[in-house]
C-alpha cells in the first residue's frame, strides 16, 4: 500500500512540472540576460502598451532585437522652434570656387610712411608730460616729453642758443655796415653771415618749444603711442629716440613662406589671417588689401623661408607687431564644395556635419576634409551638392542627438 500511495505522489510531482513548464513558455528564457538587453534599449514607450497585468509573458513572440532596431533611428529630432532659438541655420550646399591654401607664419606691421619716433632736440632728463602710455592717442605738435638741463655743466641749451645766436647777428650788424666801404673783405661778411644764420635757426629751434621747466618735445604725427623708448630720469643725447607714434591706417602683412612653395608663390593672389588674441579671421579682400611682392631669395638670418609682403587697411582691431597664422589663397579651383568651420563637429579625429532632412529631421553625416582657408574647409566626401547642412548652431544639434538617445526610463523583468 506504501508503494502504491508513494509511486501516485511522484506521478502528481512530475505532472505538475511538466505542466509549469509548458504553460509560462519560459523554456530557454534568461532574466539576467533580458535585464540588460532591456537597459541598452531605446523603447518608445508612449507608442507600446505595456499592460503587465493582462500579459501572459510569451516571450517567444516579443522580438528583443525588433524593439531595439525601431528605437534606435539616426534621425535626430528637433523641433523649428527650438533650433530657432539656439540660433540654428542651414544652407544647401553648392559647389563654388576654392582657392588653394598654403598655411604658414608672419607678422603684422605697420606701413612706412605711418609711423614717426619723436626725438630728443636737446640733451637733458627725461620728465613725461602728463600720463603718457602706450595705445593713446596724440595729435600733431602735442607735448609728449619735457627735456631739462639744470644743473648741468653744459648749461642750458636754449640760453645758450640764444647768447650764440645774438653775438652773432650784433657782428653780422656791424660787418653789413662797414662792407660798403670795404673796410671788410666779402669774405669775412659772408663768414660773418653764415654764423648769423646757423645761430638763429640753431636758436629758433629750440626756443620754439621751450619754457621755464625745460625744452618739450612734441608728437611728430597725429596717432596712437606705439611705445615708449625711454623711462622718467633718463638722461638722453641729441637725436635720441624717445617715443614711437603710429597711425595705424596702413598695415603690412609678411608671411614667411618655405622654399618648397617657392614654385607657388607666383600664383599667389591674397591671403586670410587668424590673430592669437581674439582667434578671428580677416580676409584682405574685406581691407581691400593687395600684394606688394614676394621676395626672390630666403631669407640670411638661417630661416628657409621667402617673404611675402601685402598691404591693407587697418579696419579692425589689428595691432602691428603681431605674430598671426597666415592662409595664402592660391590658384582657384572650380566646383568645390566648401562649408565654414562653424558646420564641423569633432570626435576623436574624425569630423562631422548635420544634414536637415525636414523640417525638424537632422541626420549626423562623417565627412572627409581637404583644404582650409581659415574661413571654410573643402569638404572631399560625405556631402554633395543640393544638400541642406546646418551652418550655424552644429553644436547644439549635436546636443539634441544626445538628448534623445537618452531613454525616457528603463523597465526591467
Amino acid at each position: 500500500m506504501k508503494k502504491i500511495l508513494f509511486m501516485g505522489v511522484m506521478g502528481l510531482f512530475l505532472l505538475g512540472s511538466c505542466n509549469s513548464k509548458s504553460g509560462d513558455g519560459h523554456e530557454g528564457h534568461n532574466h539576467e540576460t533580458e535585464k540588460h538587453e532591456h537597459e541598452g534599449c531605446e523603447h518608445d514607450h508612449e507608442s507600446e502598451d505595456h499592460n503587465h497585468e493582462g500579459d501572459d509573458h510569451d516571450h517567444d513572440g516579443h522580438d528583443h532585437g525588433e524593439v531595439a532596431a525601431a528605437g534606435h533611428s539616426d534621425e535626430i529630432i528637433l523641433p523649428p522652434a527650438k533650433a530657432q532659438a539656439a540660433g540654428v541655420k542651414s544652407n544647401v550646399v553648392e559647389p563654388g570656387i576654392f582657392h588653394q591654401v598654403i598655411k604658414t607664419s608672419g607678422q603684422v606691421m605697420a606701413a612706412q610712411g605711418d609711423e614717426s619716433v619723436a626725438v630728443a632736440t636737446v640733451a637733458g632728463v627725461v620728465s613725461f608730460r602728463g600720463k603718457i602710455i602706450e595705445g593713446m592717442s596724440v595729435s600733431k605738435g602735442a607735448p609728449l616729453v619735457i627735456l631739462s638741463s639744470k644743473n648741468m655743466a653744459d648749461g642750458d641749451p636754449v640760453e645758450r642758443a640764444r647768447i650764440a645766436y645774438e653775438v652773432s647777428k650784433k657782428e653780422y650788424e656791424r660787418m653789413k655796415a662797414l662792407v660798403g666801404n670795404k673796410i671788410v673783405s666779402e669774405k669775412d661778411f659772408a663768414q660773418a653771415e653764415q654764423a648769423y644764420e646757423n645761430a638763429r635757426i640753431s636758436y629758433e629751434a629750440v626756443a620754439k618749444n621751450s619754457s621755464a621747466s625745460g625744452q618739450a618735445v612734441v608728437s611728430p604725427i597725429s596717432g596712437y603711442v606705439k611705445s615708449l623708448l625711454v623711462k622718467e630720469g633718463d638722461y638722453v643725447a641729441v637725436g635720441q629716440p624717445l617715443v614711437s607714434i603710429t597711425q595705424n591706417r596702413k598695415l603690412f602683412l609678411r608671411a614667411d613662406v618655405s622654399e618648397k612653395y617657392y614654385q607657388y608663390l607666383r600664383t599667389i593672389g591674397s591671403a586670410n589671417f587668424c590673430t592669437p588674441y581674439n582667434n578671428k579671421v580677416y580676409a584682405l579682400k574685406d581691407l581691400d588689401g593687395r600684394l606688394l611682392s614676394y621676395g626672390k631669395a630666403s631669407g640670411g638670418d638661417g630661416g628657409y623661408y621667402v617673404p611675402v609682403t601685402f598691404e591693407f587697411d587697418n579696419k579692425g582691431d589689428i595691432i602691428p607687431g603681431s605674430f598671426v597664422k597666415i592662409f595664402l589663397l592660391s590658384s582657384p579651383i572650380e566646383n568645390v564644395i566648401s562649408l565654414p568651420h562653424s558646420a564641423l563637429t569633432e570626435e576623436q579625429g574624425s569630423f562631422f556635419v548635420y544634414l536637415q532632412l525636414d523640417e525638424e529631421g537632422y541626420k549626423k553625416q562623417l565627412v572627409t576634409l581637404g583644404a582650409d582657408n581659415g574661413e571654410s574647409v573643402q569638404i572631399l566626401s560625405g556631402v554633395k551638392a543640393g544638400d541642406r547642412v546646418v551652418t550655424e548652431g552644429a553644436y547644439q544639434v549635436k546636443l539634441a542627438s544626445a538628448t534623445n538617445a537618452i531613454p525616457a526610463h528603463s523597465h526591467e523583468h
